[in-house]
Formats: structure tokens, C-alpha cells, sequence
């Protein structure tokens, strides 16, 4: 669906995305994540047809977004992270007058219309003027138009901002729905949200891609090292005796509970001492209530990224 060939897109001397690379299949969830000014708004409003790339490709459902702009936002819904919207329009107004300019024409625009105020929780408010709207409607409103053609690919730039856990549990769900019949590329800033909802990461850092893979296979990979939780009935030399395990960092005493004490291990990276814990607690006679490995999360693999990539003093 989404095809991109060393794109590069250069302001005023500034490299905003610098020869990136990447593709998003027909049907995949893709989280596109970055911190502010990696180049991620920049890509996206290259895709969708807002700005031409200073070099590079990138085609949409196999249409260059240069030379066959119309036909590309033909098929793509794209929702900024400010989605401008008209203040002094009602949502159901406002809604029909954007399927309208999107080609949607009686009978099929009325029930286009009304599908996506219910696909997107703004049925009740449909008569509201827009600028009296939270900003969590005002969000699904957004989306809404976004989706009105029901395009085949949809680029959401920070789809849940301002939005409640609720309703971004409800954004979450209506993506998942979407899947096959849309492609989606989708940008935020709550990880978990990604872990949860997307086939795959792609990373961006200094308009440059640093990573390109599962959630799974990015927390597995991570260099950084990993945390192992005990719970155990011990003796008062317990933290010095699991310091002593190979590939143990560090034994950082946690909660008791009733006699129960817990233990948070950082280890090193690519390490596992669960086996060698369980060995020491048979020997000492330890009672072990809970034993576990906490892999990372996407949000340390994105720090990590970050990391690596800031210039040495």
C-alpha cells in the first residue's frame, strides 16, 4: 500500500527526513513514532499529498504522491494532529459538506454521513456547532472526516490527543475494526497504545529510520538490560546472595508482605538468571512465591534509540 524510497525532504538548509526507507502492506497497523522534530508530521503530509519531497519516492496504492497527487488523496484519509476544522459548523454539517468535496453525492453521502458519526461516537452531538465540542469530539470529528470516503489508507497523526482513557480505549477498538479493508499509519505518543494496537514500529530520529520490526521482536532485541522480580521467604543476607548471581546488576528491595519479601533484579542484556535463582533458593531453603522476567517496553527501546543516537560530549 505504502511504498518509500530513500525520501529526503530538506527546509531552508534544514533536513527534516533524510533518505528514508520503508513499507506498509495492505491491511497492517503500522505505528510511526519519533520524538518531536524526528520528521514524522513531514513524512505524513508527504504521503498524503501535502508536500512534495525534495528527493526520493513514495507511491500510495502504486501512485507516485507527486505526479499523481489527486489519485493519492483519493485514497488516503488523513487526519493531522490539528485537524483544522470549521469552528461555526455543526458535526453533521460539517461532516456531509467534507463527503461532498470528497465525492460522496445523495443517498450514498446520507448514509456515509451517518456511519461515521456512529463509527466514531459523534451521533449525540451531531447538531452541535463544532467550536462549542470538547476537544475529544472535536478529535473524532476529525477522524470522522477522515474516514468518510472510506479510503483504503488512512495516516493519523496523533489520533488520540486529548482524548480520555475511555475514548481512546474506544480509538483503539475502531481500529482494529478497520483492519483489513484499511491500511493504516498511525502516529502517537503513547506507546502502549502501539504495543497494543500495531503490527509493526517504525522508528524515526533525526528525520533518519532507527528501527523497523514487531513491538515483540524491538523489546526482545533491546541492548538495555532487563529486570527479573523474587518474591521470597528468605535469610537477612538474601539481597547480598542473589548480588552474587552472574549477570546480576544490581538487587533492589521492594514491598514485604508478611514475611514475604520482594526483590526487583536488574541484569544484564540478552541475560536470564530465573534458573539460577530457583537453584539458590533450593540450596538456602528459600520459599518462592513469584518469579518472573519483565521484558522491556516500547518506551525503553524508544529512549534507548534516542540515546544512541545523541552526539557524544
Amino acid at each position: 500500500m505504502i511504498s518509500v524510497s530513500h525520501l529526503t525532504k530538506e527546509y531552508a538548509g534544514r533536513v527534516a527526513v533524510d533518505g528514508i526507507s520503508f513499507e506498509v502492506a495492505p491491511g497492517e497497523i503500522v505505528g510511526f513514532l519519533g520524538p518531536n522534530g524526528a520528521g514524522k508530521s513531514t513524512t505524513m503530509r508527504i504521503l498524503s499529498g501535502y508536500l512534495p519531497p525534495t528527493s526520493g519516492t513514495a507511491t500510495v496504492g502504486g501512485k507516485d504522491v507527486f505526479r499523481d497527487s489527486l489519485e493519492v488523496r483519493r485514497q488516503v484519509g488523513y487526519m493531522p494532529e490539528n485537524a483544522p476544522l470549521y469552528l461555526d459548523m455543526g458535526v453533521k454539517e460539517y461532516l456531509h459538506y467534507r463527503g461532498a468535496l470528497k465525492g460522496l453525492r445523495g443517498k450514498e453521502l446520507r448514509l456515509r454521513t451517518g456511519e461515521v458519526m456512529d463509527l466514531c461516537g459523534v451521533t449525540e452531538v451531531r447538531r452541535r456547532l463544532i467550536g462549542n465540542l470538547s476537544k475529544g469530539y472535536r478529535q473524532r470529528v476529525a477522524l470522522a472526516d477522515a474516514l468518510i470516503h472510506s479510503p483504503p489508507l488512512l495516516i493519523l497523526d496523533e489520533p488520540t490527543n486529548g482524548l480520555d482513557p475511555t475514548q481512546i480505549r474506544g480509538v483503539r477498538e475502531l481500529l482494529r475494526s478497520l483492519r483489513p479493508q484499511h491500511t493504516i499509519l498511525l502516529s502517537t505518543h503513547i506507546l502502549s497504545e502501539v504495543e497494543q494496537t500495531c503490527d509493526r514500529v517504525v522508528m524515526i530520529h533525526h528525520g533518519r529510520i532507527k528501527a523497523n520490526d514487531t513491538p515483540r521482536n524491538l523489546t526482545r532485541s533491546l541492548r538495555a538490560a532487563g529486570t527479573v522480580f523474587v518474591e521470597l521467604q528468605g535469610s537477612k543476607d538474601a539481597p547480598q546472595k542473589l548480588d552474587a548471581i552472574p549477570g546480576v546488576r544490581k538487587v533492589i528491595a521492594e514491598k514485604a508482605d508478611k514475611g514475604w519479601q520482594a526483590y526487583s533484579l536488574r541484569i544484564e542484556s540478552n541475560t536470564d538468571v530465573r534458573d539460577d535463582i530457583q537453584a539458590l533458593a533450593t540450596a538456602e531453603q528459600w520459599k518462592i512465591r513469584e518469579l518472573h522476567r519483565q521484558l522491556p517496553s516500547l518506551e525503553d527501546v524508544f529512549i534507548e534509540l534516542a540515546a544512541s543516537d545523541a552526539p557524544s560530549r
